[in-house]
């Protein structure tokens, strides 16, 4: 049996002036496995990643990750876990079109001090680009790429710092359903080959096969 790698107990958590709130008496999630959160807009998916990154703090209970209570954490301590631990895919790409592919792709390393550009992380990228073919791309601007180009340098920029954990916030929400599901299938194998844990938000049923499992966090949201 695999070993957890994240771990919720007894979380709540509420937005200031809000009439939302998450309760989540308990959550696992097992190292390397591949876990699709679903559930109607507004139940808190994008939320409980957000927790589980480090994003957002709990107001009670706790977050562990490879056993950190992240909920003890400071800001910049949970600043740090993040720029180690966790790679995200955005749906919308988030790619800088003045940067070149290459440098889209080392951005984490820029914009987190924590991480160091080393040769071998260097090498690990053009290796990573290579894989996922856009490596004769390196010198181009996003602009000039394709959208399915554009969607593997984001896949490519959440794995360059082999985090343990890539979070996928709906994907594949702009894409046809062949097109979703090759995305979707291109984030696994990559995720998979980088030996992360993979968390996908999606609206997308015809992609929950593709998955180990399956949380509809409405199961534990409220509105009032």
């Amino acid at each position: 049996m695999k070993e957890p790698l994240i771990q919720i107990k007894n979380l709540n958590f509420r937005y200031p002036k809000s009439g939302f709130s998450l309760s989540v008496p308990e959550l696992k999630v097992s190292n390397r496995s591949k876990v699709s959160f679903v559930g109607k807009s507004g139940c808190g998916k994008t939320t409980l990643a957000h927790l589980i990154a480090g994003i957002l703090k709990p107001s009670e209970g706790t977050v562990l990750v490879s056993g950190k209570d992240l909920s003890n954490l400071t800001e910049n301590e949970r600043r740090s876990h993040r720029a180690a631990n966790v790679g995200f895919i955005f749906q919308e790409f988030e790619l800088l079109n003045y940067l070149q592919v290459k440098d889209n792709l080392l951005l984490p390393f820029m914009i987190n001090r924590e991480i160091v550009i080393t040769k071998e992380r260097k090498d690990r990228a053009h290796a990573l680009a290579e894989s996922i073919g856009i490596s004769n791309k390196l010198n181009q601007y996003p602009e000039q790429l394709s959208g399915g180009e554009r969607q593997r340098l984001a896949i490519a920029r959440a794995l360059v710092t082999d985090p343990s954990i890539v979070i996928a916030d709906e994907p594949t929400g702009n894409l046809d359903g062949e097109t979703a599901a090759t995305v979707m299938q291109e984030i696994i194998k990559q995720s998979t080959g980088n030996g992360s844990t993979l968390i996908t938000i999606t609206h997308d049923e015809s992609l929950l096969g593709l998955f180990e499992n399956t949380i509809n966090v409405g199961d534990f949201s409220t509105t009032f």
